[in-house]
């Protein structure tokens, strides 16, 4: 059970602001002015509010965090179609090869050594590459479950130091409070889980010498399509940092 939802209870944040926090104040009107102009939407303009609080803490240790979650995302999409997709279709074509040297065969004759070793011996070596991208992807996908704990013991902190009404209600940057922020989070480490499984399952698929052609096709195709990763969702969560996080366009990942 996630730390955060055992903090929505009855809390009375102090009602003083935080130290080293400015109070924000409502610009005087222009007497010249005799109508305001209506604003653009929120949405409309992705740089953050200038005016917004001074950073705290916690606004560069989240930020951080993201960063850190959107590197591990690319790094398990190379190790994917990459590495991953290199060592399946190496593999595939090794036995594709071996098939259609014995196939040429006439029928009385029997398959030599030097035939069928060098590429008994390059199958391997792809199977071998296979088990280390699935080797990297649990690590990957290890890093990323840290990550989210991590933001979720942010939050818990961040609730003891300035209360559940600053976590909860006050933006940290735009619109998204940290709240909104640490309960979301979560919902991106099941389909990579998905993903991490389908590939666990393909490798065992494809290590027997005797999976058929076809069978390895299939398999091919599952690695390339990744049905659980269709709807790419940290690209959803790009798209909502980019809008929310300050200064987010103008950093590298981690």
């Amino acid at each position: 059970m996630s730390r955060l939802a055992s903090l929505k209870g009855p809390s009375s944040p102090s009602p003083n602001p935080a130290k080293g926090q400015k109070v924000r104040q409502s610009p005087a009107k222009s007497p010249s002015s005799k109508r305001d102009a209506p604003g653009p939407s929120i949405y409309d303009r992705l740089e953050p509010d200038t005016t917004s609080p001074s950073e705290a803490t916690y606004h560069r240790k989240l930020r951080t965090l993201l960063l850190e979650l959107k590197g591990v995302t690319k790094t398990w999409n190379d190790l994917i179609l990459v590495d991953g997709l290199k060592a399946a279709k190496g593999l595939v074509d090794a036995r594709t090869e071996l098939d259609n040297s014995l196939a040429a065969l006439p029928s009385d004759v029997q398959p030599r050594l030097r035939l069928v070793t060098p590429k008994l011996a390059i199958m391997d070596a792809r199977i071998k590459e296979l088990d280390g991208v699935v080797l990297r992807l649990q690590r990957q996908f290890k890093k990323m479950t840290t990550l989210v704990d991590s933001v979720d013991a942010l939050i818990v902190d961040a609730y003891k130091t300035k209360g559940w009404s600053w976590v909860s209600e006050e933006p940290l940057w735009l619109t998204w409070t940290f709240e909104r922020f640490a309960s979301r989070l979560p919902t991106l480490l099941p389909p990579y889980h998905r993903s991490l499984y389908l590939c666990i399952d393909i490798v065992e698929q494809l290590r027997p010498h005797s999976t058929t052609f076809e069978d390895s096709r299939t398999c091919l195709r599952q690695w390339i399509a990744q049905p659980w990763l269709a709807e790419a969702p940290w690209e959803e969560w790009e798209q909502i940092c980019e809008v929310e996080v300050d200064k987010w366009k103008d950093l590298k990942s981690v």
